[in-house]
Parts: C-alpha cells; structure tokens; sequence
C-alpha cells in the first residue's frame, strides 16, 4: 500500500529563505518588481518567510540619494506593490521617513497582502567605509504609529515580533547584529523563535568566515533560527564590494548558505524546525532564567502557510557519527580522551592502579578495553596493571574466544581464561532448574561473570571496568545486576554505531598492524550476547535479530531524547533518512518495539554506575535523564501503531 507522504508542517517545520534580488541603485520601482518576481518563485516552492537584503529597495548605496524625495515617494509605491506578495511574510529593506522628518533604515514586514510593522535599525555604524549617521537616525527610541493612505496603519518600533503560524519572527538589520548586544538577543528572549537579519555587509578577507559564525553562535545562544540576507554584488561602488552572502542557521548549525559573488538573484531555502527550537528552550534552565525585556507587540498575521511534503534538510541516519571524515577522527580522539580521563580520575579517587576487565572478543569490551590501556598510559602505569579476564560459558564461540586472547597479546596484556561451566551448571542445578534456554539460563552466565570480575578486583585491589554501550541501556538490553554493573563504565553514554567506528578508527590510527587484524575480526565478529549454545560452532544468538538494527534504534533514540520528537516525528524522519534501506512498516515494527523497551526498562538506568559523559545524548541518571520507573507507554506504541 502506497504512504501518504508526511505533512512536515504539522511536524513544525517551516521553510524560509534568505534572498538577494537583481538590484538597480536608486530605483525602487524597478527593484520592487525584481523582489516581487523572486518571492512569487520562493512562495511557490513552499517558502513561508522570505528575507531579503538591508534597504533593497533603494539599494544601500544610495548615499545622498536618501534625501530625494522622488526617491523616497518611489519607495512607499513600491512597498504598495510588494503587497501584492504571494508569500506568507515577506522582510524587506526600505528607507522611511517619519512625520517628524527623521529619516529611518527599516525592515519592513508585509504579510496578509498589507504592511504589517517596520523594525528600525538600532546600530548605525560610522566608522571605517560605513557612514550611515549621515543619513539616519537610530530606531532604538523610536515608537511610532503610522496611518498611511495606501500601506494602512502600522507601527514603527523596534519591540515587535510577527506570527507565523507556530513562529513568531523578529528582525534586525546588519550592525545590530555586531553590537556587544544585539537587539535580535532581545527579540529572542521576548519569544521570537525566528531571527532575520538584513544586511549590507561587504566583503573583506575572513569577513564572509566572521560573518557565518556570527549568525550561527548567534542561533545558538538564543535557541532560534537566523535568517541572514546580504546586499548582492550590484550594490559594489567606489571602495566597497558586496557579496550578497546569505545564510541560515539553527541552533548553531548552518543549514543552508550560497556561494557569494554571483552576478544573477540568489536565495537559499532551509526548513526550520520549530519544535525543536521549542524543546531545546524549555529544556536550558538558564534561557529560561534571562530576564525578559519589556513586553513586545506581537502582530497578527492571517496569512495560510503552505503544507510542505518535501522537506529542504537532511538528517544523518547515522546522527552520532560525524559524516566528514576530518571531523571524525578530531571527534574520535576527543572522545576517547574524555573516556580515559574520565577512568583515570575514577582510578585516583579509588587510590588503585589496577582494572578489571571481562575480554568478551566483541565489540563493546574490546572499545572498553583500549581505553582502559590509554587510562593506565595517563598515569604512567604498566600495561600489566590490566587484568583482563576472558569468561567462556555455554554459549561462547571459538571465534570470540580468539578475538579475546588475540586482543591480549597483541596489546601487551596478560590474559586469564576462567570457564564459567561447571559454576552455572551448580548454580542451575541448585535451583532446580530444568535445562531449558530460557532467561535463567541466560542471566545465571551474565551474573556468574559478574560475580568473578568483582571478586577478582578485590583480590587485586582494583575497580572494574563497565563495558555495556549507551544503545544497550537504552533499550534495556542487559542483565540486571550483571553486566548493567561496574565500578564505572567507560562505554556508558556511546551508542553502539559510533562504538564501531571509535574501534575501526583505533585500528586505522592508533593500532599496530596485529593488533589492526584483530581489531578488524572483532569489528568483522556478529553482535550477540553469546548466552545461547552456538550451532555449528556458529553465533546463534544475534542481537539485532531480536530487539532490531541498532542503526534504526540509535536514530531513533538521537531524536527522542536530544530533540524530544515525538513518535509520529520520528518515524516520518527515519522513513526520509532511511528510504533505500528499510520499508516503512519494518521502521514502524522496531519504532514501536523501541518504546515498549525503553520506557519499561528504565528501571535499569535509574541504578547505573557512573560513567563519563561524551555527547549530548545520556541515560545518566544522575546528569541527562531523570524518569519514572513506571511511567506509562502503551499511548507512545499506539501512535506509532496508527502510522
């Protein structure tokens, strides 16, 4: 059966753009059907929120022509025409003069066929190449009505925010954005979600390089989108050149930006998402606690917003691993850094210098492993001072048998084989258990590990090292005082498709050429507890077979805990990241097991060990994630279930 596409405006997307017309210097009629010509295009393609560059209308570099009254008779005409926009808010840039004859640098927001409000510039520069004082005057006081034959009334006031549907949209005009505090950190805080910012910022080397992290820290201390439109290369005279460089951000991520210096009209298009904005709000305590400025205007826009079945962004299905390989391997060491800092402080305040590790031959323990290495190597301590044990049972394999002592020697660290056989079979038999596979059977082997590796650590004086991955937690996949327990787990907080990674990276990086080879069988090595006999000397017991592709359940997990997105969300952006790999319902099927999981097995996580914190996402319940045991979750299951 074929699936309707999604409704991405019902997620709380909306899709805006920053533009830079075709522009002539000194006519406003002209550029006024340029703009409205570009914003017909941009509304067409879904765009709800158009912005475009400072006094575009006129063009920045004007100069003395400000003062013409042809000039300034044009531009009101031409705000006349761009009423007729099909675009739900259209901001542009417009010289005004107001009835006291001061003379204002305006954004000027025209939705619902009329003009809505004008923002007047606060910040004027008059320094270097900049001498706007000449012509204006600063908005910063400015609070002015306006009733306009043509235009209507509306106001003139930098304090006012405009609707958009779930948005609410502020604006400021380039230098306000340079100053110590801008005006938009205001806007911002009186509840804008959405900043524009219309510029006419030139071009000088490493200033373009500025600029784009400007507006992206910008979004990111205020927890908004920014929607940056720079005057365009017909704006160049005498000593200045301009680039017409336009950016969106989100929360500190750039969407979208053009190549600048292009002759013909540009726009950059990105989907902003609202809710997202709106949970990474709610959820910063110290956002929250800024003082709000003094009330704003809000002004009503009835404008129909667009409902978007594309979506103008991508998203990683792989959201925890860094897609730029450069980006990566600074990632992998940072993380294995705070990894085995993180153990080696666990280590002085224990007063021990020895670990205890269980050295399955998977990928978990070996990850763990190498970074208990680098923690002894932190406090010039001898390989030797790693005590890893190896703790075969009835369902280990040869080939992860191997992997283990093979990691061992390869790596300089003695290795002890302890069979847990005869010790389970005792323990079964005293419990009168019949033999079957079932979870006794399974959780008596993960305990009895347990049991030794903590044991053995108090013979030798040492901690011993967790092993079990964020993923595992998350979807409650272990043993309940087994391997959910350690002294402190290194692996906590990383999921398991960035773990594959870490290790391929070590042995690219980091590992000599055997211990390279083993480190590519264990990466080579299925995923599985090994709690079940093997058939044919073969892993029967498969992880993924059981509770899904851990692929699937870490994007999942990225957009429920760092995004709070919710189940209807989640499977319409996994349908989107993972439309050549997986079928609709095979996504849905794991979306629901994935919940089922999760909220019944937090019972788990509320008793975890500590380990060290290396992304934004955790399960810590003593840092990131503070939940109920017996909350409820069969509503989370049916939405995804009505899918």
């Amino acid at each position: 059966m074929q699936r309707e596409p999604a409704n991405y405006t019902s997620l709380g997307y909306l899709r805006v753009a920053a533009a830079t017309p075709s522009l002539v210097i000194g006519d406003a009629i002209a550029n006024a059907k340029s703009i409205l010509e570009q914003a017909n295009d941009l509304a067409a393609e879904g765009v709800a929120l158009a912005v475009f560059p400072e006094l575009c209308l006129t063009g920045y570099s004007a100069e003395d022509l400000f003062f013409s009254e042809a000039l300034l008779a044009d531009t009101q005409s031409a705000l006349q025409q761009l009423c007729a926009c099909d675009i739900p808010l259209l901001i542009v840039g417009a010289p005004w003069r107001l009835g006291d004859g001061r003379l204002i640098n305006c954004a000027v927001a025209i939705g619902d066929h009329r003009v809505l409000g004008m923002i007047p510039k606060t910040f004027l520069p008059n320094y270097s190449e900049y001498y706007e004082q000449r012509w204006f005057a600063s908005g910063a006081s400015v609070n002015e009505t306006e009733v306009h034959d043509a235009l209507g009334t509306f106001h003139v006031r930098v304090d006012q925010l405009f609707r958009l549907g779930n948005a609410l949209v502020g604006a400021e005009i380039c230098e306000d954005l340079w100053a110590p505090v801008n005006p938009g950190t205001h806007a911002a805080l009186a509840g804008a979600n959405i900043v524009c910012n219309l510029s006419a910022s030139n071009e000088l080397i490493s200033k373009a390089d500025y600029r784009e992290d400007l507006v992206r820290m910008t979004s990111a201390k205020s927890f908004c989108a920014y929607v940056y439109a720079g005057a365009g290369v017909m704006e160049s005279t005498k000593d200045v050149v301009f680039g017409g460089h336009c950016l969106i951000a989100e929360s500190g991520q750039l969407l979208a930006q053009n190549k600048r210096f292009e002759w013909s009209p540009q726009a950059v298009i990105g989907d902003v998402d609202l809710q997202r904005l709106q949970h990474d709000r709610g959820q910063n305590t110290t956002f929250a606690q800024m003082p709000r400025p003094r009330a704003y205007r809000i002004v009503q826009n009835d404008a129909d917003l667009p409902a978007l079945t594309t979506l103008h962004r991508q998203y990683s299905n792989q959201p925890f691993v860094p897609e730029d390989e450069n980006e990566f391997s600074a990632r992998a060491q940072e993380i294995l850094q705070i990894q085995a800092t993180g153990l080696a402080r666990r280590m002085l305040a224990a007063k021990t210098e020895r670990l205890v590790i269980g050295l399955s031959g998977g990928l978990d323990s070996t990850l763990a492993f190498l970074v208990a290495k680098d923690a002894l190597g932190k406090l010039d301590l001898p390989a030797e001072n790693l005590h890893a044990l190896t703790l075969p049972g009835p369902g280990t394999t040869s080939g992860t048998l191997t992997n283990a002592h093979r990691l061992a020697q390869t790596s300089g660290v003695s290795l002890r084989e302890i069979s847990i056989e005869a010790a389970v079979a005792q323990h079964l038999t005293d419990l009168s258990h019949a033999g079957e596979h079932d979870v006794v059977f399974e959780n008596a082997q993960a305990r009895e590990r347990t049991q030794i590796l903590f044991n053995h650590a108090n013979q030798v004086g040492g901690i011993v090292v967790g092993t079990g991955d964020l993923s595992e937690l998350a979807l409650g996949w272990a043993t309940f005082n087994a391997d959910q327990m350690a002294n402190y787990n290194v692996n906590a907080s990383v999921p398991k498709t960035l773990m594959a990674y870490l290790v391929r990276w070590y042995a690219q990086h980091r590992a000599q050429t055997d211990l390279a080879v083993v480190l590519q069988a264990v990466l080579d090595t299925p995923i599985s507890p090994e709690l079940i006999p093997p058939k044919n000397g073969e892993i029967s017991q498969r992880t993924e077979d059981l509770v899904g592709p851990y692929e699937l359940h870490d994007f999942f997990l990225y957009h429920w805990l760092r995004f709070g997105a919710s189940p209807t969300k989640i499977f319409a952006l996994a349908c989107l990241s993972f439309q050549d790999q997986y079928a609709g319902e095979v996504i849905q099927h794991w979306l629901a097991q994935f919940f089922r999981r999760f909220m019944t097995q937090q019972f788990k996580r509320t008793t975890l060990p500590p380990g060290p914190k290396v992304g934004s996402v955790s399960l810590s319940p003593r840092g990131d994630w503070r939940m109920p045991d017996e909350a409820a979750f069969a509503h989370l299951v049916a939405e995804v279930e009505s899918l």
